[in-house]
This record gives structure tokens, C-alpha cells and sequence, in this order.
């Protein structure tokens, strides 16, 4: 990739993940999974506020109302930032102790998708729900061992998925009205050598911009071609996840990890954890806003 503008923000996550731009706040959010750690970055101001919750946080997403919808555990709940009060929404899973929500998305019409994996990384542990109005799971996928990076092309008949493990980026034709999806083909396969599919954005251009955990930066791919078409290389080896935000939504912001590395590495690799902000050529697509 030709140079960039990469800033970094020290934040020092086990497991940043969850990057989340909300334009009206003009703010960036992330989670650390493990440490149960909110980040809410205020681009303007460059204010970083850290709130915590003694669950594994694996999702923060934007719901009505001015409030945040978390993924803790296996709940999702509705979040005040201002008066930090919190409301349970729903459960899945209550009878997988061992299992924990993973990435979550918005999908066009407000419907939220979220994985689930078990916390031994136990293959076929995990399932992908659609979660809508009613607060009822409704199970989209199963047999998952990573649920992760998930987007939906502008046009919105598209839905590209990730479960890690497999190195591949399956892509579904998507029923905007009902939610329903439908295997079409596997759009990209990633090569040995590359590390592992996590997090995943889509540009403007239909582009799948994924940040490749122990592959040290965020790949470009052309899923219409399963072509690799660019890469931001960043100072650490895990790279969790991205999303873009933004006036112009031209900044990428990419989460890391410290996690997996042992002590040796964590010295080779100190920004192990943190997040950087990458400003692009090409702009992205807004997140969606839950219904509920």
C-alpha cells in the first residue's frame, strides 16, 4: 500500500474488537473482550473515556433512543452512557455456560446479527442469530467455531460472513425485507500465510476491507474476484477488526490484541492492543442503527 496517514490510540486491550462509528456523537467505540472494557473516543476533542462491566463485552452497537446495546456474555442489553443504567433485552444459549456472544452487526433494517462461540474455542460450538423487534433469537447459521466479520452491499441483496477457523468469506444473497439468507459461494479463500479472517467492513466500491488476526494488518479483497487487492500493514501481528467513520467516513479505525502473544512478543510488539486510525482513498458505508 502506498504511504498513509496512521495515527495510533493507546489503549492497550487483551481483545480490542467491535469498532463502531455513531455520526450523531461524532464518536468511535470499541470493546476489550476479555478486560469487559467500553471505549468511547471523541474524534474532535481526541477524548478516549473507558467504562467497565464485569462480563465479557463483545459488542457494542448503536440502538434508539440515544442508548448503546451491548453484547455481555450471552445478553444483549440497552446501555446509557449518561446514567450508565442498564436493561436486559434477551438471552441466548442460557444453557452454554462456556459460550459468549462474539462480532455483532446491524443489518438495513435495524435487525441485529450476532455470533456466538464457546470460550474453549470448541469447533461447531457457535451459532449466528438474527435478533429484531420482537427480542426473539432467531438462529441464521450453526455448527460455527468462530462467528465473526459480517457486511451487506449498498444495494443490500448481499451479506458476506466469516467464520474465522475456515479462512474463507462465504457470501449469501440477503432478503432485505424478511432478513432471510440464502449460501451462494464462497467469495474469498485466504491463503496460507496470511493469518486468519476476524473483523470485516465493506467500502463504497463493494471492496471487503478484513482485519486478519496474526496476518498484521487489514487486507483489501474483491469478492467478486477473490482477488487481494491491497493491504494497511500495521506494527502487530493481531489484527482484530475495522470499521470506517468519520465527516467523510474516510478514516478507518482497526482494533488490535495482546492476546496469544507471549512476553517475548508483547516487548517485539508494544501497540499490541492499541487501535490506529487510518485515513483512505476511498470512503465507507454508515452502520446501521438498531430498531429497538
Amino acid at each position: 500500500m502506498k504511504s498513509i496517514q496512521m495515527k495510533s490510540i493507546p489503549s492497550q486491550c487483551f481483545l480490542g474488537e467491535g469498532p463502531l462509528w455513531i455520526a450523531r456523537l461524532g464518536c468511535f467505540f470499541w470493546v476489550d473482550i476479555e478486560k469487559g472494557n467500553l471505549h468511547r473516543y471523541h474524534l474532535a476533542t481526541e477524548q478516549l473515556e473507558i467504562r467497565h462491566f464485569p462480563h465479557r463485552l463483545a459488542v457494542v452497537l448503536e440502538g434508539q433512543i440515544g442508548k448503546l446495546i451491548l453484547g455481555l456474555d450471552r445478553k444483549l442489553v440497552r446501555y446509557d452512557w449518561e446514567t450508565e443504567e442498564i436493561e436486559e433485552l434477551c438471552e441466548v444459549e442460557s444453557d452454554l455456560i462456556l459460550n459468549r456472544f462474539n462480532d455483532g452487526k446491524v443489518d438495513p433494517k435495524g435487525r441485529i446479527w450476532i455470533g456466538t462461540l464457546s470460550t474453549l474455542f470448541t469447533e461447531g460450538a457457535g451459532s449466528l442469530y438474527r435478533i429484531g423487534p420482537d427480542l426473539q433469537p432467531k438462529v441464521q447459521l450453526t455448527n460455527l467455531t468462530i462467528s465473526n466479520g459480517m457486511a451487506w452491499t449498498a444495494d443490500r441483496q448481499t451479506f458476506y460472513f466469516i467464520d474465522t477457523p475456515t479462512k474463507k468469506i462465504q457470501e449469501f444473497a440477503f432478503d432485505p425485507k424478511t432478513g432471510a439468507i440464502e449460501f451462494r459461494r464462497i467469495a474469498v479463500e485466504i491463503p496460507e500465510g496470511l493469518g486468519f479472517p476476524d473483523g470485516m467492513c465493506i467500502d463504497r466500491e463493494g471492496m471487503l476491507w478484513v482485519a486478519h488476526y496474526a496476518g498484521s494488518g487489514v487486507y483489501c479483497w474483491d469478492p467478486s474476484t477473490g482477488q487481494l487487492l491491497d493491504k494497511i500493514e500495521l506494527p502487530v501481528p493481531h489484527v482484530t477488526s475495522c470499521c470506517f467513520g468519520g465527516e467523510n467516513l474516510d478514516l478507518m479505525l482497526i482494533t488490535t490484541a495482546q492476546e496469544n502473544l507471549p512476553a517475548d512478543d508483547l516487548k517485539k510488539f508494544p501497540q499490541s492492543g492499541d487501535v490506529f486510525l487510518v485515513k483512505l482513498e476511498v470512503g465507507g458505508l454508515e452502520s446501521f442503527q438498531a430498531a429497538f
